[in-house]
């Protein structure tokens, strides 16, 4: 990801980037810090492990810091507010579609990649369906292609 890229997301997905940077800046680093004077007092750092092991911990930890503060930086905030085109689906939207072939109902909400979560039924705008569903509306059937095959959506229902 480049430092210019501009990171979709949603309310939500905006409060829960903030709160984990808050606390990984106030809870995380104390205790990194503590793991470091720890490791410190086992004497010798050329040849301590536990030091080189808190050093990459502190590392990581200000890394994930750094990607967090520029995302929330280039953040765009998408509203549910699709103005005049509340009948299609939009970046936030969650959507009921039918699994044409199995006849089964999934609900998934489309955002942006930084809050997809497959197991939380948040797929990716950028993803095959997700970029699919973008602009559909109820009654559309959408065919994903896959590796060695093809799925055959039906949109149901879109809410707000």
């Amino acid at each position: 990801m480049s430092m210019t890229d501009q990171t979709i997301l949603t309310q939500e997905g905006y409060i829960k980037l903030q709160e984990e940077l808050d606390y990984l800046k106030s809870t995380r680093r104390a205790e990194v810090s503590e793991h470091l004077k720890v490791a410190r007092a086992f004497g010798d750092l050329s040849e301590n492990a536990e030091y080189d092991a808190a050093k990459d911990e502190q590392r990581q930890l200000e890394e994930r810091i750094v990607v967090i503060e520029q995302q929330l930086k280039n953040a765009q905030v998408i509203k549910n507010d699709a103005s005049g085109e509340e009948d299609k689906v939009h970046l936030g939207s969650t959507v009921k579609v039918l699994d044409v072939e199995f006849n089964e109902e999934m609900t998934f909400t489309i955002v942006g990649t930084v809050e997809a979560n497959p197991k939380k039924n948040k797929i990716s705008n950028e993803s095959p369906l997700g970029s699919l569903l973008l602009g559909a509306r109820v009654g559309d059937e959408l065919t994903v292609e896959t590796p060695g095959s093809a799925v055959k959506y039906k949109v149901l229902e879109i809410v707000r």
